[in-house]
């Protein structure tokens, strides 16, 4: 029989003799970096997400972590896949905007020399601390992320950084930059390249401060009438190592004034969810994105509590009861904002309540009643 451990918990006391034994060979073997960890919550382990940065959409970084104040994880890689004007690079501003208030460093990486300062700014991003790259090829961008990160660990190890590529898709190769239009070959370098780029940046991001957001353009395939009607240039290897890939599509259109002097002043965006390791995949969120602000955090959640019931509307106005201090309250939209920017119980209240909508809570088998579970046999993507 096994000794037990003094001073350690039991959990640690009663582990596998063989498990052990294991452990501390392969960690002899591996002197560079500690190879074999225990899931007990003891010790780190490059599963560990300790860190998340916002996307700006409250409802979005919900369906992204899958608990509350989450979003995008930190030393992990992210997709943002979507259509021309669906919010890409809006939603990256916002990423690089709350890293900054973190105390962490924005790093844009352009490939489609389209940057608008001016436009970061009204986001909230402080362009004279952002360290703006202008690269074409994809063999330069990750040669860059791959210098980022190696003086990140010999200089700030504990500094926040966050990096966004807008985007892959606009990037070339340089086999690509040399071949003569007329010539094949050069179409599946990007692929190749960003192949062995992401099993060589996967392997240190995760050990750093280090958040790797990069945009990729939807396109539509050819002659395709089921399923997935979409794809992203440059091959396979960013979807299979981002832990999260997130699909904009635009549903509508925000207007302003009416008949001829009607302006078209932003979109209404939904985010879905694709693929996803922090939660449950195929979420989604729904959003007001303006040109000249940005996303409209409150306002997505109206819509959402208003679906839910938890917000009753009658004709103009709106009713929502505050359970945890039992006050009913009454306002029209136009206020909305304003009542939970000035009432602190309130927004923790209408937060928590959308926290029970979005947040997945773990269940065992025999705890689901599969007369609840209902069969779509519609597709998994939209």
């Amino acid at each position: 029989m096994a000794k037990q451990a003094k001073n350690v918990p039991d959990e640690i006391s009663g582990r596998d003799e063989l498990a052990s034994l294991l452990a501390d060979s392969l960690n002899k073997q591996f002197k560079d970096f500690k190879a074999a960890h225990f899931l007990n919550g003891q010790e780190d382990t490059p599963t560990d997400l300790t860190e998340w940065v916002s996307t700006g959409s409250s409802l979005l970084d919900l369906a992204i972590s899958n608990r509350p104040n989450g979003g995008l994880p930190v030393g992990r890689i992210v997709e943002l896949q979507g259509m021309e004007a669906s919010g890409k690079s809006l939603i990256m501003a916002h990423v690089l905007a709350n890293t900054q208030k973190k105390g962490g460093l924005a790093v844009y990486i352009d490939t489609e020399n389209a940057l608008s300062e001016e436009f970061l700014r009204a986001i909230g991003v402080d362009v004279n601390n952002m360290l703006y790259i202008p690269l074409e090829t994809i063999e330069d961008i990750f040669e860059a992320v791959e210098n980022i990160i190696e003086t990140v660990r010999k200089s700030s190890k504990d500094r926040l950084v966050s990096i966004v590529v807008d985007s892959v898709s606009a990037a070339t190769t340089k086999i690509e930059q040399e071949a003569d239009y007329d010539k094949d070959g050069w179409a599946t370098a990007k692929a190749i390249v960003m192949s062995k780029a992401m099993r060589k940046i996967t392997n240190v991001i995760g050990k750093q401060r280090v958040l790797l957001l990069c945009a990729s353009q939807l396109r539509e395939k050819m002659g395709v009438m089921f399923g997935d009607k979409y794809t992203t240039s440059g091959g396979k290897a960013l979807g299979f190592h981002a832990s999260c890939r997130i699909r904009l599509k635009g549903i509508g259109k925000l207007k302003s004034g009416s008949g001829k002097i009607e302006t078209i002043i932003g979109v209404q965006t939904e985010a879905q969810v694709i693929k996803n390791r922090m939660g449950p995949p195929f979420k989604k969120a729904v959003f007001d994105v303006y040109f000249s602000s940005g996303i409209d955090d409150y306002n997505s959640w109206l819509g959402l509590m208003k679906d839910y019931g938890v917000i009753k509307q009658s004709g103009a106005y709106y009713t929502i009861v505050n359970e945890d201090t039992g006050e009913e309250i009454r306002f029209q939209s136009k206020d909305w904002r304003n009542m939970l920017t000035g009432d602190a119980s309130l927004k923790d209240y209408c937060y928590k309540r959308i926290c029970d909508i979005f947040v997945m809570k773990y269940r065992k088998q025999d705890e689901i009643n599969p007369d609840e579970v209902s069969v779509d046999d519609g597709e998994l993507l939209d």
